[in-house]
């Protein structure tokens, strides 16, 4: 599945320029590390998301450029900060900022970019899509927040995990489609229409995460990284909650001290797979995208609603 970057491929490149423009920094040393950030840029979905969902919704505009800025903005800001946390030195193949600069300047660099953020909103009185985009960040802290607190005892139920996600994943992208949507209808209406639309895409984008951890093929992720990681998924909660008792004893005590043993984390990979986690987390995922597409479905029929769909569907069938 391609992304249809045909769609708006003039409107990325405006993009592009704006954004660069947007996290310019006159200090030597924070311009230097926001080029080397800025030139490892992933796939840019969420200003893709901002950008087919403005177009659904009426012409583009300038406060949509900005929308998607602030959006790649919020996001660059928790990637750099989440290589803090994670001790993580690699990041999309290259190293980190984390690695090459340490953790002082990458919790300024986050700092830095989110008053960028607020400040390109404030300064364009883009007061609404500050709004849409603040309550984000707001809900992104609160599920890191509660994932690590629900991590010490690694006792976790399906509905807090769906908690977790929706706050923590979900909610970014749901905020990447109402900013676009807003700033091409002013219609608070569809604007939560389409906030719903991107939180269901938002979960199944987390749910096909999660199952990247027990694929056999080469994904770009190491197989087994969250179980190493201690972070509970859809496939291993189905499991935990559908064993009996001394395989879970075993699964949790593995987790908690014997994550960094490949043949032992390889045994609770085929727990999870011999118990139906994996079927059982697709199911999820694929419930998820159906949700998102009926959402859509709604609108009229156009090449932008189509982008739309095959940004879903990329969500759910992409293999890294």
């Amino acid at each position: 599945m391609q992304l249809p970057t045909d769609l708006i491929q003039d409107e990325l490149t405006i993009f592009e320029q704006r954004f660069k423009e947007a996290v310019r920094s006159n200090a030597p040393l924070l311009d230097r590390i926001m080029r080397y950030v800025v030139k490892r840029k992933g796939k840019q979905l969420r200003p893709m998301f901002v950008l087919l969902s403005a177009k659904l919704c009426g012409p583009i505009s300038d406060p949509a450029y900005r929308a998607a800025s602030l959006v790649e903005i919020l996001h660059t800001a928790t990637l750099v900060h989440d290589d803090v946390v994670d001790d993580s030195m690699e990041r999309r193949g290259f190293f980190s900022p984390y690695a090459l600069w340490k953790a002082k300047a990458n919790v300024l660099i986050g700092d830095y970019l989110l008053a960028k953020g607020l400040l390109l909103s404030l300064d364009n009185h883009d007061y609404q899509i500050l709004h849409i985009l603040s309550d984000a960040v707001r809900k992104m802290s609160e599920g890191e927040l509660l994932q690590l607190e629900k991590a010490r005892s690694l006792n976790l139920k399906e509905d807090i995990y769906y908690e977790i996600i929706r706050n923590k994943t979900a909610s970014l992208l749901a905020s990447a489609c109402a900013a676009g949507a807003w700033s091409a209808s002013q219609d608070e209406g569809i604007t939560e229409k389409m906030r719903q639309f991107g939180e269901k895409t938002g979960m199944a984008f987390q749910i096909k995460d999660d199952l990247f951890d027990y694929a056999s093929e080469d994904v770009g992720k190491p197989t087994g990284n969250d179980i190493k990681e201690k972070k509970l998924t859809l496939p291993l909660i189905y499991t935990l909650n559908n064993t009996d008792k001394e395989t879970r004893r075993k699964i949790i005590y593995i987790v908690k001290n014997n994550n960094q043993d490949k043949t032992k984390v390889k045994w609770v990979i085929d727990q999870v797979t011999a118990a139906g986690g994996i079927r059982y987390a697709t199911e999820k995922m694929n419930a998820y995208k159906k949700e998102a597409l009926d959402i859509l479905h709604s609108f009229p029929e156009s090449p932008y609603r189509k982008g739309l769909e095959d940004m879903v569907l990329f969500v759910t069938d992409r293999k890294y």
